[in-house]
C-alpha cells in the first residue's frame, strides 16, 4: 500500500530552506518517493493548522518511507531542514488502489 509524508512547516532561514528544497528531490528517487504537495496555497477548512507550510510526499509503502527518512542520503538535507525551519511530520498508510 502507498505511504505519505505529511509535513507542517514554518521556514525560518528562507535562504537555507530553498538550498534543503534543490537537494531533496535527488534523495527520493532510489526509495520510489515523489513530492504530490509542496508548499502551495494552504486555505484551513476546519481546526487550526500549525504552519503555514504544507508537503505531502507519497513513497511506494511504508518501508520505503522509512528508508529515506533514514537513509545516509537525506541525513545532510534533513540537518539544514532542521536548522532553517520547525514544523511536525508524520507518515501515513494510504488505502490500496481498487
Amino acid at each position: 500500500m502507498p505511504a505519505y509524508i505529511i509535513v507542517q512547516v514554518e521556514v525560518s532561514d528562507p535562504e537555507m530552506y530553498q538550498d534543503y528544497t534543490t537537494r531533496v528531490p535527488s534523495t527520493l528517487t532510489p526509495f520510489g518517493g515523489e513530492f504530490l504537495v509542496r508548499g502551495g496555497k494552504l486555505d484551513v477548512l476546519e481546526g487550526e493548522w500549525l504552519w503555514p507550510r504544507c508537503v505531502i510526499l507519497k513513497f511506494p509503502d511504508v518501508a520505503s518511507a522509512k528508508g529515506w527518512h533514514a537513509s545516509e542520503a537525506y541525513q545532510g538535507p534533513k540537518a539544514m531542514r532542521k536548522a532553517a525551519s520547525t514544523g511536525n511530520m508524520i507518515i501515513v498508510e494510504g488505502v490500496a488502489p481498487l
